[in-house]
């Protein structure tokens, strides 16, 4: 199935892209397992602060538009 909307397909090919890259990196995906339940919790606790950190920091440096 190909998404008709652009933004999908952006997002989409940042998954493909994201998922080679860590592929490259870590010599597996997704689909090992290796990891118990609880360290895939463990992983998205940490990239779910790190998002929070890099929001943290665009909000520092935001300045309202007049």
């Amino acid at each position: 199935m190909e998404a008709d909307d652009t933004i999908v397909q952006a997002v989409i090919a940042k998954f493909l892209e994201r998922s080679a890259i860590g592929k490259a990196k870590y010599g597996t995906t997704l689909d090992r397992t290796d990891l118990k339940t609880i360290d895939w919790i463990q992983h998205a606790q940490e990239e779910l602060m790190d998002g929070i950190l890099y929001l943290e920091k665009l909000k520092k440096g935001f300045v309202e538009p007049k």
